[in-house]
């Protein structure tokens, strides 16, 4: 079977122009990464979802990276253009720090170590963090006056404490930083797995546990979080974080991403992993949904 050939000039002109659309494709397609927790991927749905009604661009969203080191260089390499990020990452050796837990200086060092080390450009906060958080269950805090970690103080060598094994081991942020900071230790310490500690204060085997902030399972198991009323945890807020040539080719999507500053709380962010993790959504219906909600998508 014979077939016609092109001319040399056509095939130049057709090869050309595939390339010059697969570019502007590219151009226009920005992939939002995350690591393997449901926060984040609620938050990257959310992304997606506004910029996708506000600009004329694509987003995808590539999820479950196993760190936020992975995600930090594969926005290096620009196979990512969009993550979350939680300012407590200073503290992982990318740049020179000043140590410090005042919130206010750490969201300063990674705004400006971020952008001039890595030119990315580290938004303002979310409104929440996800750092430690000592939390009892609500009725040993109500019978008890809980409410800040200095009020276990008079009970402390009576209660049982669960926690993942690393905490224990880590100093100045770990177990022995915590004792010279709030001048106590506990009754008894139970090492478990950071998945299991819930479930065994919810069951009473320990009294008091060491878990994340806006974990989900705070709300299914009723547990109360405690005020670190002497700033011992540094401090996780979480940011948008993009890269500058990003920002520079698409001027409109900062005011898009921006929306999203200050708007997500504590206790917001708690009901919404909740959703996904116990209710079984999926993180677009949750991130999509919340949008309509507070009325920055019909």
């Amino acid at each position: 079977m014979t077939g016609r050939t092109r001319p040399a000039g056509i095939a130049i002109a057709l090869l050309a122009l595939t390339i010059l659309l697969s570019s502007c494709g590219l151009d226009n397609r920005l992939v939002i990464g995350t690591q393997t927790y449901s926060e984040a991927k609620i938050l990257a749905e959310m992304y997606k979802a506004l910029i996708e009604d506000r600009t004329d661009l694509k987003a995808k969203v590539l999820p479950d990276l196993a760190a936020s080191g992975i995600v930090i260089n594969s926005m290096k390499k620009n196979e990512l253009q969009i993550a979350t990020l939680y300012t407590g990452e200073i503290f992982n050796n990318h740049f020179p720090v000043v140590e410090t837990k005042q919130r206010d200086e750490v969201l300063k060092q990674a705004q400006e170590g971020f952008d001039q080390y890595f030119d990315f450009t580290w938004f303002d906060p979310l409104g929440f963090e996800n750092t430690y958080a000592f939390t009892v269950r609500s009725d040993l805090a109500e019978e008890r006056g809980y409410q800040k970690i200095s009020d276990v103080q008079k009970d402390a060598g009576t209660l049982r404490l669960g926690v993942d094994t690393t905490w224990l081991e880590r100093g100045l942020d770990g177990y022995k930083g915590f004792q010279d900071e709030y001048g106590f230790r506990f009754g008894k310490e139970f090492p478990m797995e950071q998945s299991l500690v819930y479930e065994a204060v919810a069951n009473k085997q320990v009294d008091i546990v060491l878990a994340y902030s806006t974990d989900s399972r705070l709300k299914a198991y009723q547990l109360k979080t405690l005020q670190d009323d002497k700033q011992f945890f540094p401090p996780y807020d979480a940011s948008t974080v993009v890269r500058n040539d990003v920002l520079e080719a698409h001027p409109d999507l900062k005011e898009v991403l921006g929306l999203l500053v200050g708007t997500l709380d504590e206790k917001t962010m708690i009901d919404l992993n909740y959703e996904v993790d116990v209710e079984k959504k999926s993180e677009r219906e949750v991130a999509v949904n919340y949008l309509k909600r507070v009325g920055l998508l019909q």
